[in-house]
């Protein structure tokens, strides 16, 4: 903010959006006149402007937005109460059927484990480090690396890709302690489903939730125990399956996310690992919903819900989008994503 001299402060756009946010907000006027003449502005100049934003046609356009927005969010606090009632768990079903995951689960936006849908994967048999080196070894494959010199890896995953020869790649997760320093990942995808195209024959299609004709025929995720994929929703539905390892797993419900802090794109700052209560006040009242996923355990992750996962060992995992119903909701997606 500009200053006329040492004692007078002009009041530019920057305070001018500050006035009107707060406003917005809810703020007490003479909290706000308060705050502007501490901070350097002539109490007639800062009286004038409060009251010119109080009588602004663009500010009561605003207020209106706000209301829609405010009916929008009770619909959505309903939503969550009602989940509340639900017991706090991930039910587990075994070789659940096509039309129960799409009435009970699917279209409700419900977490769930299924379970024996993997017992006839040849990958459940076959794979392992050794196969893998002695089946790929040669591939060139892309690779996270150097997350743990970026807070904010995740969403700074281009900085992060390295390509290196799968069987390198074995040995570091075959050699190292636990670590979140190098991760394969989904976003390696490009490169690696061509790569490694061998493997996915052992990775037969599920036509009971899944479409085999679809060109998404699964994502590859493996790496050391210790790895990390910090609190995030998808934009579509999602299976996670498990084939070698274990993982642990935090989920939020989509109708949380007025109390997720959704800084950026589908990312929050909120660490699940140790959740700061006082910078994040509105988490006391997110139930969370924790699992660990089992070698042959498929979670079925509904769209936009927030999930936490944490490799527990060395760990595999495929997850597919390519469900046999709607699944398109990245295209209404927002495009301003600062939120």
């Amino acid at each position: 903010m500009e200053t006329q001299n040492q004692t007078t402060v002009i009041v530019d756009n920057e305070w001018r959006r500050w006035i009107a946010e707060n406003l917005l907000l809810g703020s007490n006027p003479a909290d706000l006149l308060q705050v502007m003449v501490s901070g350097g502005v002539d109490p007639e100049v800062a009286s004038a402007e409060l009251n010119a934003a109080q009588q602004s046609p663009y500010l009561a356009g605003a207020q209106r937005l706000k209301n829609r927005l405010a009916k929008h969010d009770w619909v959505l606090d309903n939503l969550r109460r009602l989940e509340h009632l639900r017991a706090a768990e991930i039910p587990r079903r075994h070789r659940l059927s096509t039309r129960e995951f799409f009435d009970d689960f699917y279209t409700a936006g419900r977490p769930v484990i299924i379970t024996g849908m993997m017992d006839h994967w040849p990958a459940m048999n076959k794979w392992s480090l050794d196969y893998f080196a002695d089946r790929c070894g040669n591939a060139e494959v892309q690779v996270q690396f150097g997350r743990n010199s970026n807070q904010h890896y995740e969403l700074d995953k281009q900085r992060h890709e390295k390509t290196m020869r799968f069987a390198e790649y074995v040995n570091l997760v075959r050699t190292q302690s636990p670590t979140n320093d190098f991760y394969m990942t989904a976003y390696n995808d490009s490169r690696n489903r061509s790569a490694l195209a061998s493997l996915w024959n052992d990775v037969p299609p599920m036509p009971e939730y899944l479409d085999p004709n679809s060109v998404d025929s699964g994502f590859l995720w493996f790496g050391p125990a210790g790895t990390i994929t910090p609190f995030h929703h998808d934009l579509t539905n999602n299976f996670m399956a498990q084939i070698i390892g274990r993982k642990r797993i935090v989920l939020v419900p989509a109708t949380e996310i007025a109390s997720m802090y959704n800084h950026e794109h589908c990312f929050t700052y909120v660490d699940a690992q140790a959740v700061d209560f006082q910078r994040f006040p509105n988490l006391r009242q997110v139930r969370p919903l924790e699992c660990t996923l089992n070698p042959g355990e498929i979670l079925f992750l509904p769209v936009g819900c927030w999930h936490f996962v944490e490799g527990l060992e060395v760990s595999v995992t495929m997850s597919f989008i390519n469900f046999r119903w709607l699944n398109d909701f990245t295209s209404s997606y927002p495009a301003n994503r600062a939120f």
